[in-house]
This record gives structure tokens, sequence and C-alpha cells, in this order.
């Protein structure tokens, strides 16, 4: 895909949100369509897949601030003729960039900013260098040279105690990764790329115009620096090709719902050998039936008896990994929260949280005829020795 091509997609629009939107709009937005359009959720459907690339492609660019602005900066300009489309710009016909006509892919070097190529910023770093007499050099940036690619999200949802205590877990990926013939240079294998003798590498040359030094993208190398005389029968060159992978994520005990995990390298791949970007991993954690959360402490509602709480016990209570007693004294209020030591969950930096259990009475719906004799028997002792459950309450 050209550079012109980049500018006149509407990565807003993929992605059903407008110009303006924040940053967790438009994650919000791409993990619904992800979600939706990914090739595992649509096997054989090759609409949903050019969806599901499209859709990708619009959030590495919007994703990235670096990239949205520049991205927003160069539709801006090229709406408003900035690049001899009219309206005031600048006007190849009028002498603005030369006698002869201009291409716009020329100035654009033809390479996709989903590729990985430099965009617009490498080429506004270069476009005018004033120099004495017109010399106009200076100029070291290419606007297609080989560039590190995108980093890329997704998800992963994990039962409550495999966050806990840590599990590994496949992931599969549908991005663009290094083309695994030419292991990314973009030459068929046997063969390399080499330097371009016009730009002698640097992917840019000059010209004087007047008092300025005028830059733009080589013709020869399209801006990469590099010729391919043998491009990759895969890959066309790019040293890119977009396929699925099953990768091996280790989850670190402990870890929390929203938390993302980094892993370095695993993105999408650079343009012609360039460094990979990083995958990024949400992970998502189930509700657990028995425990919750708060930090690092486990939490536990455990059902108890009234006798149990005025005579005291030890009841049974489930861990993580287990079971263990827990001693609830003589007189225990009903709701109150015992601390057990280091049972909660595992900490990076060694050891574990506590686990927190609320003790909760369990009042029986129906009693037989000795239980009920025997309850009105202890209400009538309990009265007798003079205690009084609403005593002091703002109530009586």
């Amino acid at each position: 895909m050209s550079q012109r091509e980049w500018i006149e997609k509407d990565f807003y629009k993929e992605l059903g949100v407008s110009s303006n939107a924040s940053a967790d709009e438009i994650k919000k937005a791409y993990r619904k369509l992800a979600r939706d359009l990914h090739p595992d959720a649509n096997p054989g459907d090759t609409k949903a897949e050019e969806r599901f690339k499209s859709v990708s492609e619009a959030h590495a660019v919007l994703s990235d601030p670096a990239k949205r602005k520049e991205y927003d900066e160069a539709r801006r300009l090229f709406a408003s003729g900035g690049f001899g489309q009219g309206g005031g710009g600048f006007n190849p016909g009028a002498g603005g960039f030369g006698q002869g006509g201009f291409d716009i892919n020329d100035l654009f070097g033809g390479g996709g900013a989903a590729a990985g190529d430099g965009g617009l910023g490498d080429i506004f770093g270069g476009l005018f260098n004033r120099g004495a007499g017109g010399g106009g050099g200076g100029a070291t940036r290419t606007t297609n040279r080989p560039r590190r690619g995108s980093d890329v999200e997704t998800e992963t949802t994990l039962e409550f105690r495999e966050a806990t205590l840590g599990v590994t877990v496949p992931l599969r990926l549908t991005s663009p990764s290094p083309c695994t013939t030419c292991h990314g240079s973009g030459a068929k294998p046997g063969t390399s790329p080499r330097v371009c003798p016009r730009c002698n590498g640097t992917g840019i040359v000059s010209r004087n115009q007047g008092a300025f030094g005028f830059s733009e993208p080589c013709d020869d190398c399209r801006g990469t620096g590099s010729i391919i005389d043998s491009p990759c029968e895969v890959c066309h060159g790019n040293g890119v090709t977009n396929r699925t992978r099953t990768i091996t994520v280790r989850v670190p005990a402990g870890v929390s719902d929203g938390q993302k995990i980094r892993l370095a390298g695993q993105g999408e791949a650079g343009l012609r050998g360039a460094p990979s970007g990083d995958l990024f991993v949400t992970v998502r954690v189930r509700p657990d039936k028995v425990f919750g959360r708060n930090g690092d402490d486990l939490t536990l509602v455990v059902p108890v008896s009234y006798g149990e709480l005025v005579l005291g016990t030890t009841v049974s209570v489930p861990t993580l990994e287990g079971r263990v007693g827990v001693k609830i004294p003589a007189g225990t209020a009903d709701g109150r929260i015992l601390r057990v030591r280091g049972r909660g969950v595992p900490k990076r930096a060694g050891g574990a949280g506590d686990l927190l259990v609320t003790v909760k009475v369990a009042v029986p719906q129906k009693l037989d005829d000795p239980a009920t004799e025997a309850l009105k028997t202890y209400l009538e002792a309990e009265k007798a020795s003079g205690f009084d459950p609403r005593a002091g309450w703002a109530g009586a």
C-alpha cells in the first residue's frame, strides 16, 4: 500500500469512532471488533479476515500517539491541497516542486505505514534544507528505511486460581510476522539486498532549486536505501507476511484482572529485518465461586451456626492449595473477619498475602421439636441471666 493510499484510508471509520475519540474509546472499539472478526471465530470467512486485517492496521496507527499525530497531520495537509490537490497548497504546476510535474507517490516513497515505513514525519524532517548557494545537503533521514514493527495487543481469559497461582497458556495470533523464507530480508534465499548506488544507501536524493536544496525519496530504491534484485517469492520483497502462529505465554502468579503482560519482540514484524514490536497481553480473570480478592489478600465467607459463635469452635476452610483450620473464639460476633497469615495471593517479591475469613451466621429455616424446645429453654435462661441483645441500641 502506498503512502497516498495510507493517507486516504479512514482509520477512524474502520474502527467506528470519531476523529477526536480518546485512546480508551479507540481501544474499546478495537477489542470488540477484533473479537468479532478474529479468524478463529470466523473459520473460512475471507471477508471477516480482511476486515480483521484492516481493523488491526487502523488500531496499529491510532493506538500509537506519535503515529496518530503524524496520520492526522498528513490527512489535514492532503485534504487542504498541501500536495498539489488545489486550494493554495504546494502546487507543482506553479513551480512549487520544480517543473515537469510531480507524482505524489514519489514524494511518499510508496511504502505503506502499516508495513513499517517512516511515514510523513521522515519526509517533513528533510523536505527543505536551506544551504548556502542552494547546496541543500544534510538530509540523513530516509522515508522507508528498515523500521521497528508496531506493538500488538491481545487478551486472554483465565480462571481465578490460574491467575493467582500462575499458569502457562498458548495464544494464537494472526499478525504481520517476519517472512520465514527470507528471514525478513526481503531477498530470495541465497541472495542479499545491495546498497543503492544512486543514493549511497541514504534513501534520499537532493537537487538544487534557487536558494533551497530539495530532498526527495530515491526513485531507484523507493527510499529504502537498498535494492533487491531477486525479491523473495513469498513476501515479494517486503520481508513480512501475515501468518497465524501460536506462542506460549507464562502468566506470573498473582496477576490481577486487567493487568498487561509485555512480551518483547512478539509484536508486528519490522520492515526488511528491523526489530519486531512488542506484544501486550491483557489478562481477564473470571470470578471465583468461593474466593474474592482484595489486593494480595484472599477473601472468604464461611457459614457458621449461632452456637459455634457463642461457644467457639475450629472450622476447616479452603485455601488456594488445600485446606486450613481456623479457630473461632467463643463469643465471636457475626460478620467478624478472622485473618490467616500467608494464605493469600502470592507476591512477586516473595511471600503471600493473607486469607480473610468472614464468619456469617446461618439461620435454620425449620427445627424439629426437640431442637425447638431446647432453643426455648435457652432463651428463657438468656433472659434470666440479664442478657439483652438490644441494650444500648439507638432504636430501643
